[in-house]
């Protein structure tokens, strides 16, 4: 945590250090911490957090949790304003899906290295940006339910994409980052064109003719900086 990010009258120098290091809330004076506008990193290994330590933490900053929390303390931090970062979640409950899934706002789950289609459903009705960065494949079905969500999607993780999904995302609206695809088939590329808002291909190192011409024909911000070669 940086020490620049809060004001030095909130929290002495030394209880500063120690932020990123608790496991209880009541380890640091919860009292220095109450309507705290900024960002806010608790990534020592906080696994729950009280409804009395959720309204000390209450501010509109952004907020990193990156330990495992409980389902209890993913419905408290519902109420939190900001940026939600959760990366330190492998998993997630039926319970915790319908909790995030109503979140407003910006929400990482980067800890997730896989999705079941059920769980895609679910993360559709979010609505803000959701990076799902940590996931490296993506069922046909699961990229389907994901084009509905609405606002900027990042899967960054993913590396190869099939033309199905590839159909399938080209419906979503908003930004979509698929920073880390190595190759990308004419069919899918044809589909991505289709693709209303920013798109990031910044992975891709070549294209063939067929598909450089089709993403030419994209509307909106098109992102191919990794690209050293074009033509088949």
């Amino acid at each position: 945590m940086n020490a620049n990010s809060i004001k030095k009258d909130s929290i002495s120098a030394e209880k500063l250090a120690e932020v990123d290091q608790l496991t209880k809330l009541d380890d640091c004076d919860a009292e220095a911490l109450p309507k705290y506008k900024g960002d806010l990193s608790l990534d020592g290994g906080l696994t729950s957090l009280s409804e009395a330590d959720i309204e000390a933490l209450e501010h509109n900053g952004d907020l990193s949790l990156d330990g495992p929390i409980s389902d209890a303390t993913i419905e408290l931090l519902a109420k939190h304003h900001g940026m939600l970062s959760l990366n330190g979640l492998t998993s997630l409950s039926d319970a915790a899906l319908e909790v995030l899934a109503k979140y407003k706002g910006s929400l990482n789950l980067n800890g997730l290295t896989s999705l079941s289609d059920a769980a895609a459903q679910a993360l559709s009705k979010h609505e803000g940006c959701l990076d799902l960065n940590g996931l490296t494949s993506l069922s046909d079905a699961s990229a389907e339910a994901l084009a509905k969500h609405k606002g900027r999607l990042s899967l960054g993780g993913l590396t190869s994409l099939s033309d199905a999904s590839a159909k399938a995302l080209a419906n979503h609206e908003g930004y979509l980052s698929l920073n880390r695809l190595t190759s990308l088939s004419d069919v899918s590329a044809e589909a991505l064109a289709k693709h209303k808002g920013g798109l990031n291909l910044n992975g891709l190192t070549s294209l063939s003719d067929a598909a450089a011409e089709a993403l030419a024909k994209h509307k909106g911000g098109l992102n191919l900086n990794g690209l050293t070669s074009l033509g088949s």
